[in-house]
């Protein structure tokens, strides 16, 4: 805590989100930040995520989550304006792998979070973002990932754009196309999940097969020597 109460008064940013504060609001130090000067806005839960926005001066409006009342996830996603710019700071699912249960709700979160801007944002007063969108998955390494998103590219699903700063940076966006095959995506995330339980037995019968037809083999060259 203190190190980040040190920073703000070291470099006095307009500005500082947070995420993964992983506390219940009532334990959030949010009194150390009013001391600091900033108001704040956050949201939180024992363990797990947490967003938080500090702002010099004080916002014009503060919104949690994706809407009002139950599954808003207002802990993963929180919209402060100030002076007519909405910072947006988003924690985003990390997924894990394809397939799983997780890797569905990220999809599934990313959809709401495209309606989210969709609804809430006006297109001409772009938003400042805070907080990667892309998470890293397991067993994919950079250069794989670097591989695949340039033949998206290639493709027509993904537009690239190149920032001239140090370090440099490179953000990827759904093209119409791309975004086009979300639907089908989660389609085969929930076909594949539902079917594990037959692919699981499917491998089982195939490689018990296998086995016994090696066993067989065995059983008749010794026979023949």
């Amino acid at each position: 805590m203190s190190l980040v109460v040190d920073w703000l008064a070291a470099n006095k940013p307009d500005v500082l989100c947070l995420q993964e504060t992983k506390v219940p609001d009532g334990e959030f130090p949010a009194a150390a930040f009013i001391d600091a000067g900033y108001h704040v806005a956050f949201r939180g839960m024992k363990g797990y995520n947490g967003v938080a926005t500090l702002t010099r001066r004080e916002p014009e409006s503060v919104f949690y989550g994706f809407c009002a009342g139950p599954d808003s996830e207002d802990v993963r996603i929180l919209e402060t304006v100030v002076d007519g710019i909405p910072i947006v700071k988003t924690y985003v699912p990390q997924g894990y792998k394809i397939g799983t249960d997780k890797y569905v709700f990220k999809l599934e979160w990313f959809h709401r979070v495209r309606r989210y801007f969709s609804e809430r944002l006006d297109p001409t007063k772009p938003p400042l973002r805070t907080g990667e969108l892309q998470r890293g998955l397991e067993e994919v390494s950079p250069k794989m990932l670097t591989q695949t998103l340039r033949g998206m590219e290639c493709d027509g699903l993904v537009r690239r754009k190149i920032y001239t700063v140090v370090p440099p940076r490179v953000e990827y966006d759904l093209t119409e196309m791309g975004r086009a095959l979300l639907k089908p995506l989660q389609d085969l995330c929930t076909w594949a999940k539902a079917h594990v339980p037959e692919r699981d037995a499917a491998r089982r019968a195939y490689d018990a097969a296998a086995q016994r037809s090696l066993s067989g083999t065995r059983s008749t060259g010794r026979g023949r020597r």
